[in-house]
């Protein structure tokens, strides 16, 4: 059966970006008195699910008390091209802005524009991708090392042999070039791995559906999908082409995917799954750091910061009895959310302020108060990603959190 990906919540989550501005009362910041801070969400490419409920995350953040009272807010979406991200990020120096976070098309293409927002004394901040300008704060999993760890657990469980499709995600982001760069390094290892198909998913599932399903007509043998986010939508067109030989996967954490890959039912027509890659909490946890540190609750010791690796395994999953992530859940009922909804919008030890609505609407949970953060991560350096004059650790390219397998002989 085909599934429909314009279901009534995914309409609610990006309906909620069309009224992202937010314009709200003076009062006074603590330990600044009658200061108001003028904060602006820049969004790029807003063509999925990911993208809005990071959005909405933020959004309701930023009306959660004291924010409510001196914090104005407003959201710009930029699109797919760099200039107009520019040239977005130049009104926003122009209107005055405290403060800017910054979903980055380009880990260099904006840098220029950044260095004169902070030469005025506006904190940038990105969150998910990154960027190369010294004076931003980067928060991101993509030091985290995704690309590594979920290519060498796909090997493992692969046995280290078969017919591979390659999921990219939108070309010339940081996040895209950083992960292919390592999961093609352990793919590469193993002659055994055939990569018989890629293409560019922009972490849409619709889009990620159509390819695979293309890929299969050719190759109608495929033994597993590696992606990042585009999973649900990549393991749909393997259940409608070929339902009782399934394939194995990563990529996000869609609350259907969850659900899908701890079905023994699944399992034993051959499923197995991997949930991880960045979630939308990061733009949440970006805004959350970048208000301490405007505030002047914070001063970071570094400029990259690593927000850690969602990673959930079959026997992992876990569904939550209520609307928040807490005693360890991290997955809804089937009949409470939207398969596309991604769960990793929700972190209950970094954004305990967020519920399922706040993430699904923007507006924020009744009696919630802004919580302090737990002790900063601080990230990995690497060049072109989030540094330049600098030096990667000598293993970047290797996984740290999975056990390689031999190479079979």
């Amino acid at each position: 059966m085909k599934t429909s990906f314009m279901s009534q919540p995914a309409f609610r989550i990006l309906g909620a970006l069309s009224g992202a501005a937010v314009i709200l009362s003076t009062a006074a910041a603590p330990g600044h008195a009658e200061e108001r801070y003028k904060v602006f969400l820049n969004m790029s490419y807003s063509g999925n699910t990911w993208q809005a409920l990071a959005a909405n995350g933020i959004k309701a953040l930023a009306a959660t008390p004291p924010y409510d009272k001196n914090v104005e807010f407003k959201t710009v979406i930029s699109g797919t091209e760099v200039q107009r991200q520019i040239s977005d990020l130049q009104s926003m120096i122009a209107a005055g802005a405290n403060a800017i976070l910054i979903m980055p098309l380009s880990p260099t293409g904006l840098n220029r524009v950044i260095k004169q927002a902070c030469s005025k004394g506006i904190v940038v901040f990105t969150y998910d991708a990154t960027v190369t300008e010294p004076c931003a704060y980067n928060v991101s999993s993509i030091t985290a090392r995704y690309g590594a760890n979920s290519a060498q657990w796909m090997v493992n469980q692969m046995g280290g042999k078969g017919e591979l499709v390659f999921n990219h995600g939108v070309a010339g982001t940081t996040v895209t070039k950083t992960y292919d760069e390592q999961a093609y390094h352990i793919f590469k290892k193993y002659p055994g791995i055939k990569i018989v198909g890629d293409f560019y998913g922009n972490w849409n599932d619709a889009t990620s559906q159509e390819e695979v399903a293309k890929i299969l007509a050719a190759h109608p043998n495929i033994d597993g999908i590696w992606t990042v986010d585009g999973n649900y939508g990549s393991l749909q067109a393997v259940v409608n082409a070929r339902p009782d030989r399934l394939v194995t996967i990563t990529g996000q954490s869609n609350n259907g995917y969850r659900l899908m890959i701890a079905d023994p039912d699944m399992q034993a027509k051959g499923l197995k799954g991997l949930s991880s890659s960045s979630g939308p909490a990061v733009g949440g946890y970006a805004f959350k750091l970048m208000m301490e540190v405007v505030t002047g609750k914070k001063k970071l010791e570094q400029h990259s910061i690593e927000y850690p690796l969602p990673w959930v395994q079959p026997q992992d999953v876990k569904v939550c009895s209520g609307d928040k992530f807490v005693e360890g859940c991290n997955t809804f009922p089937a009949d409470k959310v939207s398969p596309l909804f991604i769960t990793t919008a929700l972190d209950g030890e970094r954004l305990p302020e967020l519920s399922l609505d706040a993430v699904q609407t923007g507006n924020p949970a009744p009696g919630a108060t802004i919580q302090e953060l737990p002790k900063v991560i601080y990230a990995d350096t690497l060049p072109g990603i989030n540094c330049t004059d600098c030096k990667a650790p000598a293993d970047w390219l290797e996984p740290n959190r999975v056990e390689p397998i031999p190479v079979p002989q």
